[in-house]
């Protein structure tokens, strides 16, 4: 029999504020444990949480960018649950209205276009951490330690529709999720230290069946690349336990990179269990339309957009490399000033693609230099071995005269003429070894 693989992504987006969600505690990464978190985070008697307005305008500026609808009303529940790094017992979240409704993402799976719907992105906060690894405890037992810093730090889950068929498909919506939370600055997309952790849906049914098969939920896939190994993994597992007559539990799994696999958590547990309730504590969030426009007015021009321009600009196809890379280090305003300054556009989209890896959005050659250097190319005042000598050279220094540096290192481009004449003299020469490689003959 053959399977098709449904798949779904749960991402939680860790937004770029000063303070948490519904506290004045610092959200800065590294502190000593416990040192970021004050009476309303440890949920003190008395404490009432009041909401972070940045971190809804980070919200709102996401699902404008994905063309989604925020939603004039939307409310907060309390989701129950008892863990040892959640002092409530319970984690204020939005579940029935959130902030944002639907939206999509549209990537590129090599030359397949692709467009995943969004359900929702709602806010909520998030959960401490439990310290397990060479934890010891006041006496020198082994223990597990809780640090409280990360509880209230404000997250922005975004939960795709199951519209992937496949780990490609998956890893390259990440990707794109990814760049685009980066590019509009509410994340710092840093997946080393938590800021963007992806929750894999997976399930397998029958080709040519309507109805989804039984899900298991990845928890926190900690890299990209993870993503398309643990789908990989778990969409084998549930073909083989199916083949071989078992029955697909839903379930949270774990997975393990050094081991390739993924592990049972718990079984997994449905809305009703959570027995989600309004929070009593934060009133409805209504963000006015005065303010929904003015995020919308502040939007940058996005990915898709720059790419686009991009292209217009060198004649590039929008999904080349040199596009994709320019416009992901958001060089792409660089690109623009060189060719405004009288700069070469294929050559300058070329330059900063191979020289400009580690320089920032701004790079600190003068675009009026880097235009020079792309002029002499072109004119064929410089080889192309030449230009990229004094390119490296304009990158070492900040910048400097091209022409002047040219001739300081002595170089000169042969004239074209003379090459002509050089050509033409050789087949004179030996006609019969040209007509062969015209006839095809490359060893002529």
């Amino acid at each position: 029999m053959t399977y098709e693989i449904v798949i779904g992504l749960e991402t939680h987006t860790q937004l770029l504020t000063q303070t948490k969600i519904f506290s004045g505690s610092s959200t800065r990464y590294g502190a000593q444990p416990n040192t970021q978190a004050n009476e309303v985070d440890m949920a003190l008697p008395g404490t009432l949480p009041v909401m972070n307005r940045a971190a809804v305008e980070h919200a709102i500026r996401f699902g404008l960018a994905v063309g989604a609808t925020i939603a004039p009303r939307s409310i907060f529940a309390r989701k129950n649950y008892f863990y040892p790094d959640l002092p409530k017992n319970y984690q204020i979240s939005q579940y029935e209205i959130p902030v944002v409704l639907g939206g999509s993402l549209t990537f590129f799976v090599g030359d397949k276009e692709t467009t995943i719907n969004l359900t929702r992105a709602h806010l909520e906060e998030d959960a401490g951490k439990s310290l397990h690894d060479n934890y010891t405890g006041p006496h020198g037992e082994l223990s597990t330690g809780i640090d409280l810093n990360r509880t209230g730090t404000p997250l922005l889950e975004i939960v795709s529709e199951p519209e992937m068929r496949s780990a490609a498909e998956a890893v390259a919506y990440a990707k794109t999720l990814h760049s685009l939370v980066m590019w509009l600055g509410i994340c710092d997309g840093n997946m080393q230290e938590g800021s963007f952790r992806v929750d894999v849906n997976v399930s397998v049914r029958p080709v040519g069946q309507k109805e989804f098969g039984t899900r298991a939920e990845i928890k926190n896939v900690n890299s990209i690349r993870a993503v398309g190994k643990a789908i990989d993994y778990e969409a084998r597992r549930q073909i083989d336990v199916l083949e071989s007559g078992g029955i697909i539990r839903q379930e949270t799994r774990h997975w393990d990179d050094g081991e390739g696999r993924t592990h049972t958590l718990r079984t997994k547990e449905d809305a009703d269990d959570y027995r989600y309730f309004p929070e009593p504590d934060l009133v409805p969030l209504a963000p006015s339309d005065e303010w929904v426009q003015a995020v919308r007015d502040n939007l940058p021009m996005l990915p898709a957009a720059r790419r686009t321009a991009l292209s217009a600009l060198t004649g590039y196809d929008t999904q080349s490399e040199a596009i994709i890379v320019v416009v992901e280090r958001g060089q792409h305003d660089y690109v623009q000033s060189v060719v405004d300054a009288g700069g070469d556009a294929v050559r300058a989209l070329i330059y900063v693609q191979q020289a400009f890896a580690d320089a920032g959005s701004v790079p600190a050659v003068p675009a009026a230099d880097l235009a020079s250097l792309t002029v002499l190319e072109r004119d064929g005042k410089l080889s192309a071995t030449q230009a990229k000598t004094l390119l490296a050279d304009l990158v070492e220094n900040g910048g400097g005269d091209a022409v002047a540096m040219a001739a300081a290192k002595g170089f000169e481009a042969m004239d074209n003429s003379a090459v002509e004449t050089m050509v033409d003299e050789a087949i004179a020469a030996d006609p019969g070894e040209w007509e062969k490689y015209l006839a095809g003959d490359e060893k002529a």
